[in-house]
This record gives C-alpha cells, sequence and structure tokens, in this order.
C-alpha cells in the first residue's frame, strides 16, 4: 500500500545508466545520482556465479548495488529519499550475456543473438530506510539476422560497449529488431509500469 507519510519530491538513483535517467524525466520523477565512489568497484558485483539462474542473478545483482547505495548514502550523510537500483541483463536460452568486454566479444554477442529470440530481464529495487519494493520485468526479443557487414559497423559505433547482450534497443540496430513482447522501457533499463507502482508504494510523489 502506499505510504501514509507525506510524499518524497525525489529519488536518489544509484545508476550510471542515461537512458535510466531518461526513464525517470518521462515519468516526471526528480532524481539525483547516488554513484559509487572511486574506492568502490562497482563492476564486481556484476559477477555470475555458476549455475546461477538469470532470473535470480538479476535480482541478486540488483539488492547488492542497493546494499552498497545504501551505505554509500550513510557514508555521505545525505538526506534520507528513496533510492532507486535495477539491474539488465540478456538471456540466451540458459547464457546470461552481461556487457561485452571489448570489440571481440560485442561481436560474438550479437552473432549468437542474430536470427533468434532471446530475454530481457530487468530488476528494480526501491528502498526507504530498511523497507524494499522489489519487482522483475521480463520481455523477449527476436532479432533478424544480422550480416557481418550490421554487427561490424555497429560494433565500430562503440554503442555495444556498457550495454548488456551488446546492444540497445533504442539505437539505430533498433531496425533489425523484428519483434518484442513485453515492456520496451524494461528493456531499456527500467519498466516504467513496475517502477512507477515500487515509486508510488514509497510514497514517492508522481505527477499521475
Amino acid at each position: 500500500m502506499p505510504s501514509s507519510k507525506p510524499p518524497h519530491d525525489h529519488v536518489w538513483l544509484a545508476s550510471q545508466s542515461p537512458r535510466r535517467r531518461q526513464l525517470l524525466d518521462q515519468l516526471g520523477v526528480r532524481h539525483e545520482p547516488l554513484l559509487p565512489g572511486p574506492e568502490e568497484d562497482a563492476e564486481a558485483l556484476e559477477i555470475t556465479r555458476p549455475g546461477e539462474a538469470a532470473a535470480d542473478y538479476v535480482q541478486r545483482v540488483t539488492q547488492a548495488k542497493l546494499g552498497a547505495a545504501r551505505a554509500r548514502l550513510k557514508a555521505r550523510a545525505l538526506a534520507t529519499a528513496p533510492i532507486l537500483c535495477a539491474d539488465t541483463t540478456v538471456v540466451l536460452g540458459r547464457r546470461i550475456l552481461g556487457k561485452p568486454a571489448d570489440a571481440a566479444e560485442a561481436a560474438a554477442m550479437l552473432g549468437a543473438l542474430s536470427g533468434r529470440t532471446h530475454r530481457v530481464m530487468t530488476a528494480v529495487a526501491v528502498a526507504v530506510g530498511r523497507r524494499t519494493w522489489q519487482a522483475l520485468s521480463v520481455s523477449r526479443v527476436r532479432l533478424a539476422v544480422l550480416g557481418p557487414e550490421v554487427v561490424a559497423a555497429y560494433v565500430a559505433s562503440g554503442e555495444p560497449s556498457g550495454k548488456a547482450g551488446a546492444y540497445a534497443i533504442q539505437g539505430p540496430l533498433a531496425g533489425w529488431i523484428e519483434h518484442i513482447e513485453g515492456s520496451h522501457s524494461g528493456i531499456m533499463g527500467l519498466p516504467l509500469h513496475e517502477t512507477a507502482q515500487l515509486l508510488r508504494a514509497a510514497g514517492v510523489r508522481l505527477p499521475l
């Protein structure tokens, strides 16, 4: 149920993703960055565990990010407000495709996704104090067959860097996406329907 306390007028966004910032702007939610300091190894939180199911993985990583953000908020003596964390992963069969380490891995990932349907999972968590609300969005995406020249051009553009599965649905590769089933914003990195529900539950003021 929505909080009975006065509504919060902003959230702390513990994410460096410009797409998540844009999506929160779309919801009309004011947000402030709560980013890792140089002493933190944020990438280490995303390491997979052998045999871990993709849904378990993405939710575990989101909770780990949330724990780190809570500690960050306390250490920096920042004002209390809801913290929002999210993590997105691409799943082909049982294989988790994270962020490519280099151009060669990006090309390999795109080659594996070419002409096939994969899942995109985004876990979202919102916390205020000790309370946490969380949700999981699962969508399906089918890519058309990508010729080697398409893969090479896309990798050369640099866009696969830092993106799970080596692609972004809002970029030029969108012209090669045949079908999606689920949440377009979830595929981008923040499912707006689920996120709005969590924010309302946490007592965040939304315009609608």
